[in-house]
């Protein structure tokens, strides 16, 4: 493979894959030699590489949409630097060169006859930055699916190629507990047959999908499929009957889960599309059965949602929570937030946000679901919220959320 020097210059940026489409052995690759061309721009959405946070220079500066996975290390030694966007903006913030994008790193299929590599189950916010991007690098792995639909791209298309045949790093799952199996079936509650779901990840994401095991026709439009869809499609629940687009067929923009999800992706209705389609208005508008189920780190009295920082950290981002939310509230069916009622000894349900960052905004909100129950928020005046809110709290925490409300309870 070529030396990265050849086409590396200081100053310029580089964007990879996130996830199982991260190509690991580019980016080792880039961080043992940059030394030599830097100081770099590096931009990373989600990353599991434990290492990342030691290999990059201290001249180097990782840009990212959020303090996620290994990032955290990086952001909780002043060395992240969080651009807070919305999900669909991605390919504009490609596009007017706000996020690096002088040299690009994938991971793809082998090529097929016609030479044309598969971007996998890793289409998402690749697609739209290779647009901008006039050096792209690729790793060629054997274990990349070559899934149906999944844009493709001519061998000639790379300045360089390695090849490998590893498997896809898998989640690192934790399993549901019981709070988040009670956060699951309050959901799930909120959800009918024929709906189109998008749902957050993480272990009370695969609680909703445990959840949901008894409904019908239910159709997915997410960011990141799961096995916990997988599982539905299996049961026969996700089959995306009544979607109003993309009937029959389940949208995401990249996989997130196990080898079992990885090698099943290419055999199953689900179809993965870039970023500019997954979270765009004009396609989320068209779901008018649209239930878009998101998760917090704290949520106030009126309703406003802080989905990003706690005590001082990123450990979230914006994404594409404010896409959804709003799609489901104004067009589709219904916006949920889920969380449990505490964090740390201390409430979730808050008089004003801690941080005072504010991903989504209340009249984007219209349930919010912990494992006391659901407040119901649409149409709500906000005397009325801030009561409705207080009764799912911790009942430890009520009289004192009440007393800051100067509320009756």
């Amino acid at each position: 493979m070529d030396d990265f020097a050849k086409w590396l210059r200081p100053g310029m940026g580089v964007w990879w894959g996130q996830a199982a489409s991260e190509p690991r052995p580019l980016v080792d690759r880039l961080l043992a030699r940059e030394a030599d061309v830097g100081p770099l721009r590096f931009f990373s959405g989600l990353s599991w590489n434990s290492a990342l946070a030691q290999s990059v220079s201290p001249l180097d500066t990782v840009v990212s949409y959020g303090g996620l996975g290994s990032l955290r290390e990086l952001e909780q030694a002043d060395r992240l630097e969080v651009v807070p966007c919305h999900y669909s903006s991605f390919p504009r913030m490609f596009a007017e060169g706000f996020f690096p994008r002088d040299v690009g790193l994938l991971q793809v299929s082998p090529p097929d006859a016609d030479g044309r590599c598969s971007l996998g189950i890793g289409v998402d916010y690749m697609a739209d930055a290779l647009l901008y991007t006039p050096v792209l690098f690729a790793e060629v792995n054997e274990q990349m699916p070559d899934v149906p639909g999944s844009p493709r791209i001519p061998l000639s298309r790379f300045a360089s190629t390695i090849s490998s045949d590893r498997p896809l790093q898998e989640e690192p799952r934790r399993e549901p507990g019981e709070i988040e199996r009670v956060i699951g079936r309050r959901v799930a509650e909120l959800i009918d047959d024929g709906d189109t779901v998008q749902v957050g990840v993480g272990s009370t994401g695969a609680a909703v999908f445990d959840a949901l095991s008894d409904h019908r026709n239910l159709g997915v439009h997410t960011g990141m499929v799961t096995d916990g869809i997988l599982d539905l499609i299996d049961k026969g629940v996700v089959t995306g009957a009544r979607k109003q687009v993309d009937v029959g067929v389940s949208i995401a923009g990249t996989a997130l889960g196990s080898s079992k999800l990885y090698g099943r992706v290419s055999d199953v209705p689900i179809r993965f599309r870039p970023t500019s389609y997954t979270h765009a208005p004009q396609v989320l508008s068209q779901l008018s059965t649209l239930v878009a189920v998101n998760f917090a780190i704290e949520v106030d009295l009126t309703g406003q949602v802080g989905a990003e920082v706690s005590r001082g950290t990123y450990l979230g981002a914006v994404g594409g929570q404010v896409d959804f939310a709003r799609a489901a509230s104004l067009t589709g069916r219904r916006s949920i937030v889920a969380l449990r009622s505490t964090m740390r000894g201390r409430s979730s349900i808050k008089f004003e946000l801690d941080e005072g960052v504010v991903s989504t905004a209340r009249a984007d909100v219209d349930c919010v679901v912990t494992e006391h129950g659901v407040a119901h928020l649409r149409g709500q005046p906000l005397v009325e919220r801030v009561k409705r809110l207080i009764a799912i709290a911790a009942p430890e925490f009520q009289e004192e959320l009440a007393r800051a409300a100067h509320i009756n309870t």
